[in-house]
């Protein structure tokens, strides 16, 4: 190691501004690059003849179409096929990718489940690029995925889109890497073609992976010349290419701003940092079995929550051991795994007890939606007491299976009429008595549709008409009924009977729990 720090600080020596102009710039002549090329006399013009007649008195200009040749060509970009999502292949190829884009990234942060999936089936669906630089829209999808967590759908896209596409793509893929803990792949990207790097420090981190010292060093010496470095990333990465130079000096500061190469190198260092302040995408680091399981089972419930985690992975996570203390997300833990258990056994008293605090847990946490993912089979083939009726009638409306419930628990169903109406999608207003349930009743009414997002979307642009929807759908969740009627109305109106029914239904479950 000695050795090593002794080659880096030489290295280091070596590139700065002094340096590089020690030894003088010549005055001479260059030689020419071709040297006979001096010795060939110049060409004369060409002179016509002339008395030489005109070829053609006139020329009809053809149509010419014109391919870029040294462009990467669109691509189909995306993971559901049609016949899965449910949408058409055009749904993008009428509109402009970069107001796609714009729409897009303008789009808030989805709390209501159904909408979170519709965004999420969107952003996947296999269709054909959109019209202009289809790449912007593509990193929006990207960047969207990422903002939610979801990590492994956004490299799948990434890959698709070609990590050496652009050096935004490039970047992209660079930070998802970092997090998936695949970043050998990503920098071998960047050792091969430096120019898709987004600065030194990955340069520097990338050759340092490889075990290229000198390399990174060098780069290192480079870019603290050119002051292409800022003096906090200076010392990180000082630290990071000789450790041992440092091991009696303080820790450093956690970064100002979330950064996947920094969160990489200050684990590397032995500084690990706490991401439940850091935005959701970076929670995917704490599910890694370094991490001790409280911090996975943290990390696993804020993914669930913004729909990026599978239900059966949460499951997963909670099933790993027993818990040793209680409290809080312990209970939590306890009361799932105390209900699996019961369910699995077949024992109704067990259930009796075990289903209500389970529910009850996980519907508090936000969490409910995934807790029916994971038990609503289970349940229907269940014969269960009429106690557990209701709970369980809740729980399939909360899923997929919200006609069911109905057929399997009548009774139940005769004491909530307004929500047994909008499962069956025949809403009668005359039962709404709640400011929701009036808005949700209207959506549901004839000609509640947004007028213009109808037009869009028969105009050849249904993606942009579906995804300013969304938002309006999401306007509607924070309180405004009238976006949330005309919402539910145009969902209706394009044939999303489903996602329509879903998040009504779960908006009225959400206000029964309060």
């Amino acid at each position: 190691m000695q050795t090593k720090s002794l080659c880096l600080a030489a290295l280091f020596a070596a590139v700065l501004p002094n340096a590089i102009f020690a030894q003088g710039i010549s005055t001479e002549r260059p030689l020419s690059a071709i040297d006979w090329l001096d010795s060939i006399p110049k060409s004369q013009p060409i002179v016509l003849f002339p008395n030489e007649p005109k070829i053609s008195k006139g020329a009809d200009v053809p149509n010419i179409s014109v391919t870029t040749l040294d462009g990467p060509a669109d691509k189909i970009i995306g993971l559901v096929p049609s016949n899965v999502s449910g949408l058409p292949q055009n749904l993008w190829s009428g509109s402009d990718a970069a107001e796609l884009a714009t729409v897009l990234t303008n789009i808030p942060t989805l709390t209501l489940p159904a909408a979170q999936s519709s965004l999420f089936t969107l952003l996947l669906a296999v269709a054909d690029p959109a019209t202009g630089v289809s790449e912007k829209f593509d990193l929006a999808r990207v960047d969207v995925l990422l903002d939610a967590g979801a990590l492994e759908p956004a490299l799948a896209l990434i890959e698709q889109i070609g990590p050496s596409r652009s050096p935004n793509v490039a970047r992209r893929f660079l930070d998802a890497s970092l997090l998936n803990e695949t970043e050998d792949a990503a920098c071998s990207l960047i050792n091969a073609k430096p120019f898709l790097a987004p600065d030194y420090t990955y340069r520097i981190f990338c050759a340092a992976r490889a075990a290229d010292w000198n390399t990174a060093a060098l780069l290192f010496g480079t870019a603290r010349a050119l002051d292409a470095i800022s003096s906090h990333q200076i010392k990180l990465l000082e630290r990071f290419l000789d450790s041992e130079l440092f091991e009696d000096e303080p820790p450093l500061p956690r970064p100002a701003k979330p950064n996947a190469l920094a969160f990489r190198i200050f684990e590397a260092l032995g500084q690990p940092i706490s991401t439940r302040s850091w935005p959701v995408i970076y929670a995917n680091a704490d599910l890694r079995d370094v991490a001790g399981w409280k911090t996975q089972i943290e990390a696993a419930e804020r993914l669930a929550q913004s729909g990026a985690l599978p239900a059966n992975r949460l499951l997963g996570v909670y099933s790993e051991r027993q818990p040793a203390a209680s409290g809080g997300i312990w209970d939590r833990v306890a009361a799932v795994q105390r209900f699996e258990t019961a369910l699995d056994t077949r024992n109704n008293d067990a259930i009796i007890k075990t289903l209500p605090k389970a529910w009850g847990h996980m519907q508090s946490a936000g969490l409910g939606v995934p807790f029916a993912t994971l038990f609503t089979q289970r349940l229907m083939k269940s014969e269960l007491p009429t106690q557990l009726h209701k709970d369980v009638f809740t729980i399939l409306q909360s899923g997929t299976e919200y006609e069911a419930a109905t057929a399997l628990y009548p009774i139940t169903a005769t004491r909530h009429p307004f929500r047994k109406s909008v499962a069956a999608g025949e809403v009668d207003a005359k039962l709404a008595s709640s400011a929701l349930e009036v808005a949700i009743a209207r959506g549901f009414s004839p000609n509640a549709a947004d007028t213009t997002l109808l037009k869009i979307a028969k105009s050849g642009h249904l993606g942009m008409a579906l995804l300013r929807n969304l938002s309006a759908l999401h306007a509607g969740t924070q309180g405004d009924m009238v976006q949330l009627s005309k919402s539910l109305g145009t969902l209706r109106a394009l044939g999303l009977e489903d996602v329509a029914r879903s998040a009504a239904l779960q908006m009225l479950i959400m206000q029964d729990a309060k």
